[in-house]
């Protein structure tokens, strides 16, 4: 007998997420940030020595959780398959383009949603501007877009971004010398590791059952009018709404939000270089990490990408402050819009005419 239907799982995941990632913040992570992927990956790449913002430093174990989690799951379901060969340094540019456009929005499109979850109404901004994105990819898809197939390879590649991201966990728990720990600041934030990692577990166990996608949702909606994606969105937001209600978490505005700020231009194109490259890549920084876990080289390729990106966006002076956007991340959006464009225009598969 069935429980559920797959709408209503989909839509009970996200209440479940929604909640937990209001929870992560009761227990320590920075305000309204509950779960967010860039913002994750930014900080371990800043503890990796990649960039040297110190308040930003720290090996997220939840990242190690999403891709473990994802894997675990796509064993038990027998969907667990190596492939790869689908572009892979193009998907590298545009994870770099991506992590500049959610630093200059001070996070990604799981944040944006946790944003007004949490009262911060400078997410709205950002979903609009992950919408806009999105219908741009959306249009770039129906008019051929195609980064090329992935290919079968031996089940040995399909394990790369698997251990690495593991290899992190031991790094987080020796605390070697040569990595960096903020002792102030965001990356100072965080959950006991174990908690952390749990988590990470279970969210990535149900990333990857219901195929959970923050720019994937607005593709949908655009391209079959398919709202099952929009329902895990809208979950996470009605679970985080709640539990930031009943943990005195919820504060409305757009002043005052914890590390947010209100230039709302830059906020809607930053968010709309996430919209649009995440639909390129298909998916949003949490789905590329769910499918590394399912045994995808490219989305591992992708997650590199991202923490470079991360790297740039703090060494170049690209990433926003509460304070607001940089003059440097104001063009870097710039940049980075036109780039995405352009590869949307380069690799289109040509459309044969209907034969009369």
């Amino acid at each position: 007998m069935r429980i559920a239907s797959p709408k209503m799982f989909i839509l009970l995941s996200g209440l479940l997420i929604g909640a937990l990632s209001a929870l992560a913040v009761h227990g320590g992570n920075p305000g309204n940030m509950g779960l967010c992927v860039a913002c994750f990956l930014r900080d371990t790449s800043g503890a990796l020595g990649l960039h040297r913002a110190s308040p930003l430093q720290y090996i997220r174990p939840e990242v190690i959780g999403f891709v473990w989690g994802a894997l675990l799951a796509g064993f038990l379901f027998k969907e667990f398959r190596s492939r790869g060969g689908s572009a892979p340094l193009v998907r590298f540019v545009l994870g770099m383009l991506v992590m500049a456009g959610a630093l200059v929005f001070l996070g990604c499109p799981i944040r944006a949603t946790l944003r007004l979850a949490g009262g911060d109404l400078n997410g709205l901004t950002g979903l609009a501007g992950t919408a806009a994105g999105a219908l741009i990819g959306a249009l770039f898809i129906k008019r051929g877009f195609n980064l090329g197939r992935a290919a079968k390879m031996p089940a040995a590649a399909g394990w790369v971004t698997p251990l690495l991201i593991a290899g992190l966990l031991a790094l987080v728990l020796v605390r070697p010398a040569y990595i960096f720990f903020s002792e102030k600041g965001p990356g100072a934030m965080h959950l006991p590791v174990l908690l952390s990692l749990g988590l990470g577990l279970i969210v990535g166990f149900l990333a990857q059952r219901t195929r959970m996608c923050f720019t994937g949702a607005w593709r949908d909606l655009f391209l079959s009018k398919d709202s099952c994606l929009a329902l895990a969105v809208l979950g996470v937001l009605a679970g985080a709404f709640v539990l930031n209600l009943s943990l005195g978490q919820f504060r409305i505005g757009f002043a005052g939000q914890p590390l947010s700020h209100s230039d709302h231009l830059w906020n809607f194109l930053g968010m709309a270089v996430v919209g649009l490259g995440g639909v390129l890549l298909g998916g949003c920084p949490l789905r590329q990490l769910i499918r590394s876990g399912e045994g995808d080289a490219d989305a591992g390729a992708t997650i590199l990408g991202l923490l470079v990106g991360a790297a740039i966006a703090h060494n170049f002076a690209l990433a926003s402050s509460p304070a607001g956007t940089t003059p440097n991340g104001r063009i870097a959006v710039i940049i980075s819009l036109a780039l995405a464009s352009l590869i949307g225009l380069a690799f289109r598969e040509k459309v044969e005419p209907a034969r009369a």
